[in-house]
């Protein structure tokens, strides 16, 4: 009744599933405002569409994955049917494997790949009613797949409840459902409650303010109480009001055998009966309850009739009856198959410190690891470190209930978890977990200088007893640093990694030696010796499968760019990028792609660097990874071929740029090639000035240098073009990356040596294609101001060409409006036949794995997406690219 606006948006839902659209709704309002109806009335209305329903049970919450289990357990048959690895993790999740799931963010790529997998035959409905009270693991494998299901014919709605648990529906589109109007709110009431009189009638309608739980159960207890009718009406909780007296009316017994049914939350009959004859309760003590309403028996289940009523009953029982009752149930929970959920039971039976209980919790957090279900193991061995009796072990657990917070999303819990940590114990080891702990928080809550500083002072607590642990927290600390511009914190933590000198046979070595070397680069000591050879040792021994942490080979690949070894370091980044998809280590990838994106960039593969980029992004917002996404929109400044559109972009990022200085400044690049392309050289001067002086200038960011100085040169400041170079040139000569550095000689050159250091770039260039048409570029500029127009035209239309080709819009309208004032009028613009360039970033990705000969579940593995929006991408992208069969992908992309 009333809920004409809802089911108006519920039916286009509805039907653009049908058309094969996807589509979110998170149904959101106060207890009993009628979520649960809305989602009957949707599951009556699906008609011969799928139907999968799920339900968060608020007991359950700490239990992984058991809220994914209920929705889709009838599925299991159709687990082969998915990638190998997401099957064994999903199997895993589901307590049927005994390999750990790995990533837990895999669990929603398998999650999307199953749903995909059970709208192929017919649409397919999803329904999960209090979704506030799903496990986190659950929750985070659904809005995972209801963020990526594009193409799928699949609708999913979640009902979220006010006032309990933050649900993390960004993104999402939410319909808040209000209180009925007053005729809705009338009518309910007068089918409910027909003799009321018009008095009480009336102050019910005030009271319940729209709520139809409110208006039906007051108006039946009302109605079945007419002497109160004259009395005042309970104000305060009025549902549950109403509920607590129905229960008081019921049996003494009653009573104690739904207290069973309200801290058991399995609805299995079997488990609460065989529960209740411990308690000398038999099957009949349950009758009263199921004729009041308020239990509800279907087969072997019994449930409650509203979520209300369960936490009234649990809620108002004696304390002394609840402990009663999960002593009970976890003598009756007996076997593997109920180990966790017995293990719940006894810690909240438990009434005081009991170590026995606490290795039990323990044991749950293990498992519920190897499923993959962070939060769950956070909240057992927080229970286990409150059941602890030795204070040592109670540190030891807290920290490692907060490092499975952290991983689970929950900075607030680590933080507060950590903290209380250090409080418990004076053992080195745990404090120096703790604070690293807290230093990850901090990256993401404080700044990256924040993280650097703890990460250290927790790297130097046990720089002595466990010195390759110190290192790792110290890469932590130098990268973080250096994202920050914190040289200071850098230098202090290559300090200590001297200190700690770890033998050349460790595995951590050359990541110590690479880093050291890395706080010299920063300092500006790029010439030094030593310094760009030991960051090569350590790019080179990634390269060589030689270092073993995927974090120490992330920043391997990343000082090869740092050393201009761009080609092998992007070929090191493209490898881990694709053993992260293999191994479905979501999490890490977009950590991956930013230096990929970097090392496309730097080789002029410009699209690729925008797939890369692109592709980070999606993944980094759909799981939440807020830092990352700022990251990788610096570097996407530079793809962006409207310059509006980037310029717009950029102005978004100022505001990170006292924090994430680095990253910024990557953005910051990006204009001032914007501006220098687009021949507004003051302008990009001024910016690449900034950049080229900013903390940053020792990065990645000394090949703006060459930048800067054309700009330099084209406002006339020559002067200022020399500002830069002598870093710049130290750098070129100990990375041997001369190419660029002949550019600027050029540029500053007089007479006929122009000429022979435009040469000489043009021939070290290699395979950077964009720098070489840069270089092209200016040199036909120089050819033509001197009236060698020949030679001048020759240069300027390869350049022309190879900006069209790499997709750089703004440089080949340069070269164009050069090639005009030597009189050239081409009938057609070069590169604009090349048919990639009409296709978005992740229709790029899609058509290129397929032209390696990839299916399209094969790619869809890859990018964490559904193989039927990679069919959806493909069906776009063949018009585009003039082709109609597959077996055509794999000649344009070599033509191309």
């Amino acid at each position: 009744m009333g809920r004409d606006r809802e089911m108006d948006r519920v039916a286009r839902l509805l039907d653009g599933v049908r058309a094969g659209r996807s589509g979110t709704l998170v149904l959101q309002g106060e207890a009993g405002i009628g979520k649960t109806a809305l989602l009957g009335r949707i599951a009556s209305g699906a008609g011969d569409m799928r139907l999968v329903r799920g339900a968060g049970i608020e007991s359950e919450t700490e239990l992984a994955f058991s809220g994914l289990h209920l929705m889709l357990h009838a599925h299991i048959d159709r687990f082969d049917a998915l990638p190998a690895r997401q099957a064994a993790a999903l199997r895993s999740a589901f307590g049927l494997g005994d390999g750990p799931a790995g990533d837990r963010f895999l669990i929603g790529a398998a999650t999307l790949t199953l749903l995909s997998e059970l709208a192929a035959e017919r649409p397919l409905v999803c329904l999960v009613d209090d979704a506030q009270w799903l496990d986190t693991a659950s929750l985070d494998a659904l809005l995972f797949a209801a963020r990526r299901l594009g193409a799928d014919p699949v609708a999913m709605v979640f009902a979220v409840r006010d006032g309990a648990r933050p649900f993390p529906g960004h993104g999402l589109d939410v319909v808040r459902l209000a209180g009925l109007d007053r005729a809705a709110a009338e009518q309910l009431v007068a089918a409910h409650a027909p003799a009321l009189t018009v008095p009480v009638r009336e102050r019910l309608l005030d009271e319940a303010a729209g709520n139809p739980l409110a208006l039906i159960e007051l108006a039946n207890a009302l109605q079945s109480r007419p002497a109160r009718n004259a009395g005042p009406l309970p104000v305060g909780g009025r549902v549950q009001e109403t509920f607590r007296r129905r229960l008081a009316e019921l049996p003494d017994a009653t009573r104690r055998l739904l207290l069973v049914v309200a801290a058991d939350a399995t609805a299995d009959l079997g488990v609460v009966l065989r529960a209740g004859e411990a308690l000398a309760l038999t099957p009949a003590d349950l009758g009263p309850a199921e004729e009041a309403g308020l239990v509800v028996l279907d087969g072997d289940e019994v449930r409650f009739r509203h979520p209300l009523i369960r936490a009234v009953t649990y809620q108002d029982a004696p304390h002394h009856r609840r402990i009663e009752v999960h002593g009970v149930l976890a003598a009756t929970l007996a076997g593997d198959g109920h180990a966790d959920r017995r293990a719940w039971h006894l810690a909240a039976a438990a009434t005081g410190p009991d170590e026995d209980v606490a290795a039990e919790l323990e044991r749950v957090a293990h498992r519920a690891g190897r499923r993959g279900g962070s939060a769950a193991v956070a909240a057992a061995y927080e229970r286990a470190a409150r059941l602890s009796t030795a204070a040592e072990s109670k540190a030891r657990r807290l920290v490692q209930a907060a490092r499975a917070a952290y991983d689970a999303g929950r900075p607030d819990q680590a933080t507060r978890l950590a903290g209380e940590a250090e409080h418990h114990t004076a053992d080195a080891g745990i404090v120096a977990e703790a604070t690293f702990v807290r230093a990850q928080v901090a990256y993401e809550r404080t700044s990256p200088a924040a993280d650097a500083a703890l990460a250290l002072r927790g790297a130097g607590l046990i720089a002595t007893s466990d010195p390759e642990r110190a290192v790792s927290m110290l890469t932590e600390a130098v990268w973080c640093a250096r994202d920050a511009g914190a040289h200071d914190l850098v230098r202090q933590s290559v300090d200590l990694l001297r200190e700690i000198g770890l033998p050349a046979g460790s595995a951590k070595a050359p990541v110590a030696a690479g880093l050291i070397a890395y706080g010299r680069l920063a300092g500006g000591a790029a010439g030094a010796p030593g310094t760009v050879p030991a960051m090569r040792a350590l790019f080179e021994a990634a390269r060589d499968g030689l270092v073993e942490d995927v974090v120490d080979n992330i920043i391997g690949g990343f000082m090869g760019l740092l050393v201009a070894a761009d080609r092998p370091a992007t070929e090191l980044l493209e490898r881990l990028a694709a053993q992260a998809r293999a191994e479905g280590a979501l999490g890490l990838l977009p950590y991956i792609l930013e230096p990929l994106a970097i090392g496309r960039l730097l080789l002029g593969d410009l699209r690729g660097a925008d797939s890369a980029a692109q592709e980070g992004l999606s993944l980094a917002a759909d799981i939440g990874m807020d830092i990352q996404v700022t990251a990788l929109r610096c570097i996407a400044v530079r793809l962006e071929p409207d310059p509006e559109r980037s310029r717009a972009m950029a102005a978004g990022l100022r505001k990170h740029a006292d924090v994430h200085p680095t990253n910024t400044a990557l953005a910051s690049w990006g204009l001032g090639l914007l501006d220098l392309a687009g021949g507004r050289a003051e302008a990009a001067l001024e910016r690449l000035d900034e950049v080229c002086s900013g903390p940053a200038r020792h990065d990645v960011l000394i090949r703006a240098v060459p930048d800067h100085a054309e700009a330099a040169v084209r406002a006339g400041r020559p002067d200022l073009a020399r500002t830069h170079l002598p870093a710049f040139e130290a750098w070129a000569a100990a990375a041997s990356c001369t190419a660029l550095l002949s550019r600027c000689r050029a540029l500053l050159a007089d007479g006929d040596a122009a000429e022979e250091h435009y040469r000489a770039a043009l021939d070290l260039h290699g395979d950077h294609a964009y720098d070489a048409a840069r270089t092209r570029l200016l040199y036909g500029e120089w050819l033509r101001r001197r009236r060698r127009r020949t030679e001048a035209g020759t240069e300027l239309a390869a350049a022309r060409d190879a900006f069209a080709r790499l997709g750089a819009p703004g440089w080949a309208e340069r070269a164009r409006a050069e090639l005009e004032v030597l009189g050239d009028r081409p009938a057609a613009r070069a590169g604009d036949a090349d048919p990639l360039k009409r296709l978005t970033p992740q229709e790029l990705q899609v058509v290129r794995l397929a032209a390696a000969g990839l299916s399209n579940r094969e790619i869809g593995a890859q990018l964490f997406l559904s193989p039927r929006t990679v069919g959806h991408h493909l069906y776009k992208a063949y018009p585009k690219i003039g082709v109609t069969r597959r077996v055509e992908l794999a000649r344009l992309i070599s033509d191309t």
